[in-house]
């Protein structure tokens, strides 16, 4: 076997230098491919010595040899190949023996001397003829892509060299002979390069085609599928009789031709789709390798300009799309680079910024921004975090400066990300300018003045003097200002010094003055050479120790920052020349001049952070197996080395031979580095499958930076308990600080520091080095001055990784739960932050406006933060012995950041409570201390055990702050035995002592009891659908058995009429379970009717849909649908069998049951879902429910109850208040499922919702992989714009591994024709991967469309919100619920699903007529995977919600008549189930226990509040304890509206309100609380609000009735809505809109304003057509209307649309013949034409009887026969109505109101007011309720004549 033997032997290699090599080939082929000519001089001198003198028999001779052929002998066969290497062309065997006869004949007219001198110039010139260039022995052969040329006309391709064979270099020789050609032919090298050639000669001999003519027409011949002998007879009638050789080689070949034609054209096709295939340049990685100053960053600005370039579409900049990141290894080379490329940039309006740990960035501020310079740690950390993913997703361009820093000590950084590294660079004396690096600041000045004195002792002072600049008095007095008195000392000797400590404008001038030349010589540290570009002549580096304080010690300056520096001198764009010097001593002279004359080979860092960074793709998700680990091993610079250069890397030769490709090395580093993070706990490593899991210790390491090292000391220190000093001294053995060293000279000083600065205790003295380390990081803490520069290098490098320790540390502790070690690290997390100790007064935070005086006395007199709040502001100054300071102490205490908690708490069951808890600020927010947000720390603890239940970190903004108190929700855990009390702390993240107790005591909390009564699943054989008993029930049926469930429940359920409560898992087949009680009810009360309750639209469309297919259909049933989409009228639902219902719909009837008699006709009532009683829609069915009961018992007449639930932990409540007896209560465990279920919860850290997101796709894709690699998926998530970006990440993924449609399961055909039929793009991209989405936002064909395609399995994957989880019933085999929160557009936050929804999802994977099992995945956010894994698999108990709804529905039955007194009501609740709730829970309900009397006063204090608020808001009327309805609470219970809206309008609506009020106070209904306003909404909104006509607030742009305000003007104004979402927002809105509206037109005529009622109704026309009243003509309503027309109809005096259907059919058809638009009179068939008499009828003569108005309509379009309105812009199917308007214009009185809808034609009367009316001024008008401009309006005078 032979192996690749590594190249081991480098350092023995005498040194190759690569340019002149290059060079030396160059030539050579060159001179290989452009053929000498024969009067070539070159090739003569060499051939002929002294030809310039040569006679001219010489000179004939030599050109007669160069034409030579004939003869060949066996020498010149030895000497063939040289001979051709030194002509440059070969040339053939035959024509070689003339050669060498003439050769001959001129060697003999040579002297002797000449051939003697021609071989020992040959042996001079190296190893004579066996010399040999690098590489020359390497057959050199054209990647086959390059060899095709381009088609000719007729298809073929132009003459192209062989694919089969390397290149020949004895090709094209225009000389040869064709016999020499045919022995090539004869040597196999036949190509369509020979037939060209060939063709070419022929043409040379006379042929009348040209060269391409012929071949191509050789090839066509060739390619066809004639017999030989016709072949033949075609070439020689193209090539001539002449050429019969060549056409026999034609013949002969004629299959290798065809091949190589065939070839080509699939290489050319190929190469064609691929480059179509790539719309944008390809982008190469590029390495600019130069000296310094050469100009490498001009090369990175052409780069940063290509890039920018990318991204100009139709001569705009989309800035959005892209981000480039420069890396420098230096924070002083950022600021540079920062301001270099901000001035570059500025013209294109590009803003770049500078990341660095000095200058931090907030969100905004890099979404702001195109370029970011940063340092490779900045980078490193930015991009380990998940949450900033997008982030790095946008970087199109990573620019690393100095990427040779790979070598250097941070080079693992680098390579960790492909980052950059520090050098460091120091300067010099002498000549023109000179710059004098050193190695410390300290040293700057002390070189400077050694130098000035010097100089005057050798008397040369006066050569640096620069008084005789021109602006040199000028200058001075600028430097006299600074307040660095060295700069001012030192600038009269023309010195001037430069480092990091100084001040940046003493800095800034000292570069200024050096550069005009005012400063001869300039002492700075190496920093300057990367953060300024300074020109100098000489540079001069003093000295090559420094020191290094991570290393604890002194250190040789390094070969990089030697040429770094030496590259300051003479730099091209300021000198001709530059001189380096560098001083060090004797024994290191001889190493750096090796260093400066030879080049290292950079060796790679990486393998000593190596478990550091597997740890951070771990936490990141990037990695989660060996496999992947290994992969990514292999992008490392690492991996390239080990393999180049394997014994650096400690690889043994036996382990190379054994494993060329290293892949085993590479498998065991990753093992390796897998196991220790295993120990340490950073994450999970299972050996046997090889796969990765995080931990939240490896996930903090990551995220804060820690090295492996620290952590294992954490885990061995950390403890429950610690105190202040151990704590510091365990930071002090974070492997971070490890370098650092105890000197001998520091101990005097560090003494010092430990009696003035250290208020802690420290461990092990000055003399240890964690002592030591102790002793900084509290000197640093208490703001200690160092004196020594060793200390001053040691405490910055501590201080510089302190304050990210410290917050690891605290996330340690509260990830582990320990409670007082949380809030005692997060203390000093502060401390470190504000270099504060929590001792200390917390006012020193303010020390910049309290001077320290103040501070001071405070704290002598124990003034804290409490007492100081209770004293007055002269009480505070006599405390401190200065009056004035009280009123500033004061007035920063109002500042200091101060919430207060209140906390009710309510059991859920006796382990879990429901915190409701309410933060109040309490301080005044000022921008400059507070910035945009303070976070606090919200932690519920528990004292006694000393742990944290519960935490979470809750934003306040500034906003939020000055506005109302803020709420939160979360549960915790209690246990037995119980505490006496949890704490609730608020503890703020910044500021120290910011702190907030709430004690929650349980000593008074009554814990419900436990009640949890499971039906047991007995052990029975599966009744066949036989025993219905009637043939037509059973085929109803696909099956033949019911299942167990159905089976023991079946007798109840259908030979009997007791109530039945089954709870039972979703998928137990309940609906077919309520089918048997309604065909119990078709066989025992066929007249009476089955209400059907879904909570949900989409379950009403899923039962609809069965239902129509099989009761309707197959037993002949009439059913109804009543949603918010359908409302059937009075005739169908009388006739109808089966209602089918949403609660609010059922409601809205119901409150009237006396008046509808099909409301008393229902026998049976299915109540699905009805464990959604604790949700929002819950008390809607309580209040059904119990009417219902109600009217059972009021009419006698029974109704049956089905309630259907999942699995309850508290049944019998809910069976006591259903009235189910024992018999019919089935509640069966939730793990009694037809489908066994197999749940994984996984929990995600990040704060941020949108990253934490896009952190679960990876591993649903791996949960797809494992789980479901093959049958169908559903993905359950939050939002639509989620469905869409899990979607594409899914693609992504499956993209990666190689197979982008393994989802997809139809032909290529079947797949074009669906996706025809997409309308939504992001839809349409997705089935191309057998991806499908699935939310509200999409169509009705879209959404079948996709249910069918995944229904059918030809799409695998289907991720959906969790509305479909409730409605349409689809497969799965695996359901992923990615996040179990959904933003809250109330609330404006993310809030969690109902546990209910997550059993619902849960309930789609395995279904019984589908799957044998099925597998649920839920992904949640971490703090909360212990509570779904408790409530997962234990039962929830409902509780009700109506206590906090309860005012409508009061009023709703007040209007109805059933509640005319307080008794009533009383009486009512007991109906109700939050009645049997506060009997079993009280304390959830606020009781303190339940007791009769206890139960009473809370009910009739509950009733008396409701009461009280009714009538405050103006629906009904109190006297004593009796009720009676007002007008506007009858409105609110007629169109089903909120209290507070009508209260609204009767408070806002006058006699004359105008329209853009009228939308204010539509906009206004609490109907709109629920609008949704997500993130970055308000800034969609403000764009609208400059785009429509009215003002909304612009201080509340993410108020959801804002937003509201704005859809209904877009919707006017027809503007394009910005996104998709807001087009599903409008449906929503304009659906509400309508009773909202009719509700106000009822007010305003009830009122008897009628110039407000005609306002509201126009608004309602506008609603209906997308239109402005008024401000756009109502033509606009014609669809084929456009601008021409409307001009047009002007002209001729058609102003309104009524103006057009006024007009006879005959003159409009005349009329608009001419018309710019013909489709006119078709458009107008769809408006109504309204014909009006009236007859008025006067009362009687002793006037009893009012004046009556009789009024006929009739509708004169003949061919027009529906009533259904013309509302295309309005999102619902609409009838058409009209209202007839009685009233008064000149007093602005409405008389009557009447609202009437018709077909054909139709007669009304409206009874006139009985006092006297002035019918002259009294008009009828007759107004459309959905068209603009159609109104009509009549005068009653004319009548009365």
């Amino acid at each position: 076997m032979l192996l690749p033997v590594p190249r081991l032997t480098n350092s023995l290699r005498g040194p190759f230098d690569v340019d002149q090599a290059y060079l030396h080939r160059k030539s050579l082929l060159q001179n290989r491919q452009s053929k000498r000519s024969k009067d070539d001089p070159e090739l003569a001198r060499k051939l002929v010595p002294r030809w310039d003198e040569a006679s001219s028999d010489v000179r004939q001779t030599y050109k007669q040899f160069l034409d030579s052929g004939d003869l060949i002998t066996q020498r010149v066969v030895d000497k063939k190949g040289e001979l051709q290497r030194l002509f440059g062309y070969s040339i053939a065997d035959s024509t070689l023996q003339k050669a060498a006869s003439l050769a001959h004949r001129l060697s003999s007219l040579q002297s002797p001397d000449d051939e003697t001198k021609l071989f020992q110039a040959k042996v001079a010139d190296g190893n004579g003829a066996n010399y040999h260039e690098f590489g020359n022995n390497i057959t050199f052969q054209f990647p086959a892509r390059f060899l095709v040329e381009t088609p000719t006309e007729n298809g073929y391709p132009l003459a192209t060299d062989s694919w089969t064979t390397p290149i020949s270099l004895q090709e094209d020789q225009d000389h040869q002979s064709l016999s020499s050609h045919q022995s090539n032919v004869r040597q196999g090298t036949v190509n369509l390069r020979w037939l060209k050639n060939v063709c070419d000669r022929i043409v040379g001999g006379g042929s009348q085609l040209s060269g391409d003519e012929l071949h191509n027409g050789s090839l066509s011949v060739l390619q066809s599928n004639k017999a030989g002998d016709e072949i033949a007879g075609d070439l020689l009638d193209l090539v001539g009789d002449g050429a019969f050789e060549t056409v026999q080689d034609l013949l002969m070949h004629r299959k290798d031709i065809v091949d190589a034609i065939t070839h080509g054209m699939s290489m050319l096709k190929s190469e064609k789709m691929h480059s179509n295939s790539q719309p944008r340049m390809p982008s190469y990685g590029t390495q600019v390798c130069a000296p310094t100053g050469a100009g490498k960053t001009n090369i990175a600005m052409i780069s940063v300009l290509h890039e920018i370039k990318q991204h100009f579409r139709d001569g705009i900049l989309h800035k959005n799309e892209f981000k480039i990141v420069y890396v420098a290894p230096m924070k002083a080379l950022a600021s540079e680079v920062t301001s270099t490329f901000s001035h570059r940039l500025s013209p294109l309006n590009l803003t770049v910024r500078e990341l660095t740990g000095d200058m931090q960035l907030s969100k905004n501020e890099l979404e702001e921004t195109q370029m970011i310079v940063t340092t490779p740690e900045k980078w490193d950390v930015i991009t380990r975090k998940s949450s900033d993913m997008s982030l790095s997703m946008l970087v199109k361009l990573l620019i690393i400066d100095e990427v040779h820093l790979l070598n250097d000590d941070r080079g693992s950084v680098i390579e960790a990300l492909v980052r950059t590294l520090r050098q460091v660079l120091d300067s010099l004396k002498q000549g023109h300018q000179a710059m004098v690096f050193v190695h410390s600041r300290k040293d700057t000045g002390k070189t400077a003045r050694m130098l000035i004195e010097i100089a005057q002792k050798s008397g040369e002072l006066m050569l640096f003097t620069n008084e005789e600049h021109p602006q040199f008095g000028l200058i001075k007095k600028e430097v006299g200002k600074s307040r660095n008195r060295e700069v001012v000392e030192l600038f009269g000797y023309g010195f001037g010094i430069h480092h990091a400590g100084m001040l940046r404008a003493d800095r800034g001038l000292t570069e200024r003055l050096f550069s005009d030349g005012l400063l001869k010589v300039l002492v700075c540290t190496a920093t300057l050479a990367w953060g300024v570009n300074l020109p100098a002549h000489t540079v001069v580096i003093k000295g090559t120790q420094l020191y290094n304080p991570k290393a604890g010690g002194w250190r040789d300056l390094g070969m990089l920052d030697v040429m770094q520096i030496f590259g300051r001198a003479g730099r091209p764009q300021f000198d001709k020349s530059g001189e380096g010097i560098i001083i060090t001593s004797h024994d290191k002279l001889a190493y750096y001049l090796r260093l400066l004359t030879s080049q290292l080979p950079i060796e790679s860092q990486f393998i000593n952070s190596l478990k550091d960074n597997l740890n951070a793709e771990v936490a990141l998700g990037t990695v989660t197996n060996v496999k992947e680990a290994c992969a990514w091993l292999g992008y490392t610079y690492l991996f390239i080395r080990m393999k180049m250069n394997p014994l650096v890397y400690g690889i043994a030769w036996d382990e190379v031979v054994g494993d060329p490709s290293l892949s085993f090395k590479q498998r065991s580093l990753v093992v390796d580095a897998a196991r220790a993070l295993d120990k340490a706990k950073m994450m999970r490593f299972d050996e046997k499958s090889g796969n990765f899991y995080c931990t939240e210790l490896g996930r903090i390491a990551s995220h804060y930076y820690l090295q492996y090292s620290s952590v294992e000391t954490y885990n061995e220190m950390l403890r429950r308990h610690m105190n202040d000093s151990e704590v510091i001294n365990m930071v002090a053995h974070s492997s971070e600080f490890e370098n650092i060293v105890v000197r001998e000279e520091e101990q005097e000083e560090l003494e010092t520091l430990l009696k003035v600065s250290c208020p802690l205790e420290v461990k092990g003295g000055t003399a240890d080095k964690y002592g030591k380390i102790s002793i900084l990081i509290q000197v640093y803490i208490s703001r200690g001055s160092i004196d020594s520069f060793s200390l001053i290098s040691d405490a910055m490098y501590i201080s510089a990784s302190l304050a990210r320790i410290m917050r690891a540390l605290f996330e340690i502790c509260l990830r582990r739960g320990w409670g007082e070690m949380t809030s005692f690290m997060l203390e000093y997390c502060k401390a470190v932050d504000r270099q504060i100790w929590p001792h200390q007064h917390p006012l020193r935070q303010f020390d910049r406006e309290l001077s320290a005086d103040i501070l001071r006395k405070l704290e002598e007199r124990g003034a804290d933060l409490d007492r100081l709040y209770e004293m007055e502001e002269k009480d505070i100054g006599v405390l401190i012995r200065y009056v004035p300071g009280g009123k500033l102490v004061k007035q920063y205490l109002g500042y200091f950041p101060s919430i207060s908690l209140s906390a009710t708490v309510s059991p859920i069951t006796r382990t879990v409570l429901k915190v409701d808890l309410v933060l109040s600020p309490d301080f005044v927010w000022k921008d400059r201390f507070h910035g945009t947000a303070i976070s606090w720390w919200i932690l519920v603890e528990d004292s006694e055990n000393d742990h944290i239940y519960h935490s979470e970190l809750f934003t306040l903004t500034k906003k939020m702050a000055r506005g109302e108190s803020q709420k939160l929700s979360f549960t915790v855990p209690i246990f037995e035995p119980y505490p006496p009390q949890y704490f609730i702390r608020a503890i703020s993240d910044s500021w120290l002592n910011a702190e907030a107790l709430f004690t929650v005591s349980f000593h008074n909390l009554t814990l419900p009891e436990t009640q949890i009564t499971h039906t047991e699943l007995l052990d029975l054989k599966p009744l066949p659908v036989t025993s219905l008993g009637n043939e037509a029930y059973e085929n109803l049926y696909r099956f033949s058995h019911f299942n167990p469930i159905q089976t023991q429940a079946f007798h109840v359920l259908y030979h009997s009429d007791s109530n039945v409560l089954l709870g039972a898992p979703t998928g137990s087949g309940k609906t077919i379970s309520a089918e048997l009680a309604m065909l119990h009810l078709f066989n025992s009360q066929p007249d009476m009717k089955v209400i059907y309750i879904a909570p949900l639209k989409a379950i009403v469309r899923e039962r609809m849909f069965d239902w129509r297919k099989r009761l309707v259909n197959q037993l002949g049933k009439k059913m109804v649908e009543m949603t918010g989409d359908f409302t059937p009228d009075l005739m169908a639902l009388l006739a109808a069998d089966i209602i089918i219902s949403t609660p609010e719909k059922w409601d809205g009837i119901s409150r009237n049951w006396q008046s509808r008699s099909y409301v008393m006709k229902v026998g049976l009532m299915i109540l699905d879902e009805i464990h959604l009683l604790g949700a929002d829609r819950g008390p809607i069915i309580e209040v059904i429910v119990s009417r219902m009961r109600y009217i059972s018992s009021q009419t006698e007449r029974s109704i049956r109850f089905v309630g259907l639930s999942t699995a309850l932990a508290n049944a019998r409540d809910l069976a006591d208040w259903l009235g189910v007896e024992d018999i019919g209560l089935f509640n069966f465990k939730p793990s009694v499922r037809p489908v066994p279920l197999e749940v994984h919860i996984q929990g995600y850290p990040g704060k941020f919702y949108c990253p934490r997101m896009n952190s679960m796709n990876k591993p649903a894709y791996a949960a797809i992989c494992t789980h479901s690699p093959s049958k169908p998926v559903l993905i359950f998530v939050s939002s639509r714009r989620q469905t869409r970006l899990t979607a594409l990440d899914l693609i992504q993924h499956a993209a990666s591994d190689e197979h982008p449609r393994q989802f997809l399961n139809m032909q290529e055909e079947d797949l074009e024709m669906v996706l025809s039929q997409v309308t939504d793009n992001n839809l349409r991209h997705t089935l191309r991967f057998g991806i499908g989405l699935h939310h509200a936002g999409l169509n009705d064909r879209d959404r079948s469309l996709v249910e069918e395609l995944f229904a059918n399995s030809k799409i695998q994957i289907l991720v959906c919100t969790s509305t479909l989880a409730w409605g349409v019933n689809l497969p799965a085999h695996l359901v992923i619920i990615k996040g179990t929160e959904y933003f809250d557009g109330k609330t404006r936050r993310y809030v969690d699903f109902p546990i209910t929804d997550i059993l619902q999802m849960m309930g789609r994977a395995g279904r019984p007529q589908y799957d044998q099992h099925g597998k649920a995945v839920i992904l949640v956010h971490e703090p909360k995977k212990s509570f779904y894994k408790k409530f997962l698999y234990e039962p929830f108990p409902v509780e009700s919600n109506l206590r906090e709804h309860l005012h409508d529905h009061i009023n709703a039955e007040i209007v109805s008549g059933t509640i005319s007194h307080k008794e009533d009501a009383l009486h009512y609740l007991t109906w109700t189930y939050l009645f049997r709730r506060l009997v079993v829970n009280p304390a959830y309900y606020g009781l303190e226990d339940a007791e009769s009397n206890t139960l009473n006063s809370y009910l009739s204090r509950l009733v008396q509040t409701t009461f009280e608020d009714l009538e405050d808001s103006g629906c009904i009327k109190m006297n004593e304890d009796s009720v009676e309805p007002l007008m506007l609470g009858s409105i609110a219970s007629q169109y089903y509206l909120s209290y507070m809206t009508v209260s609204m309008f009767g408070s806002n609506i006058s006699l004359d309100t105008s329209l853009e009020v009228f939308l204010h106070i539509l906009s206004g209904a609490s109907e709109y609380d629920e609008l949704p306003v997500r993130h970055n909404e308000e800034n969609f909104n403000a764009t609208l609000s400059k785009m429509v006509p009215y003002l909304v607030d612009e201080h509340r742009l993410d108020d959801p009735h804002v937003k509201a305000n704005l859809l209904f003007q877009a919707h006017f104004s027809r503007l394009e809505l910005p996104i998709s979402d807001y087009v599903t927002d409008l449906k929503s809105v304009l659906d509400q809109s309508i009773r909202i509206i009719q509700a106000m037109i009822d007010i305003c005529a009830n009122s008897g304003w009628l110039l407000s009622s005609l306002t509201s109704m126009h608004l309602l026309q506008m609603v209906m057509q997308g239109m402005w009243y008024e401000k756009d003509s109502s033509l606009w309503m014609l669809p084929s209307m456009n601008d021409d027309c409307l001009s047009y109809l002007n002209k001729l005096g058609f102003l309104t649309l009524q103006d057009l259907l006024d007009v006879t059919d005959m003159k409009l058809q005349r009329l608009l013949q001419q018309s710019p638009a013909s489709e006119l009179y078709k458009d107008l068939q769809h408006f109504p034409r309204i014909q009006v008499n009236m007859r008025l009828q006067k009362s009687d003569n002793e006037g009893s009887k009012p004046p009556v108005l009789n009024i006929k309509l009739e509708k004169t379009n003949f061919r027009r026969s529906t009533s259904r309105a013309f509302t295309p812009r309005f999102p619902k199917v609409k009838d058409e109505a009209w209202w007839l308007v009685l009233g008064n214009f000149t007093t602005s009185e409405l008389y009557t109101l009447k609202r009437i809808s018709f077909s054909d034609r139709t007669t009304t009367r409206m009874e006139l007011p009985n006092n006297s009316i002035n019918l002259q001024e009294t008009k009828l008008l007759i107004i459309s309720d959905c068209y603009l401009g159609l109104d009509q309006e009549f005068s009653l005078g004319k009548l009365n004549h």
